[in-house]
């Protein structure tokens, strides 16, 4: 799974997150972007599973606390794609 993004690297804006968690024995990967209102989550394959646009700050900030309840972590945008690992 390239943790970063499938298909090539990405430009992290400021209110960027990534988040990866295991659920049901698979890595799952999700992307949040709270300037576009944007939620990306893919699967251990890359494969896109969900897609939602239009959120706002504090819906993203709710499915971020959601996710995290699956024991989601946060990379840093600094680190390499597989040092949390």
């Amino acid at each position: 799974m390239n943790i970063i993004n499938p298909g090539g690297r990405i430009m992290i804006s400021k209110n960027m997150n990534i988040w990866i968690w295991l659920q049901n024995g698979s890595l799952m990967k999700a992307i949040i972007c709270s300037d576009e209102g944007t939620i990306k989550i893919y699967d251990e394959n890359d494969n896109l599973i969900l897609k939602r646009t239009g959120l706002s700050r504090i819906k993203i900030k709710e499915i971020e606390e959601t996710i995290i309840k699956y024991g989601a972590k946060k990379l840093d945008k600094h680190a390499e794609p597989f040092k949390f690992l």
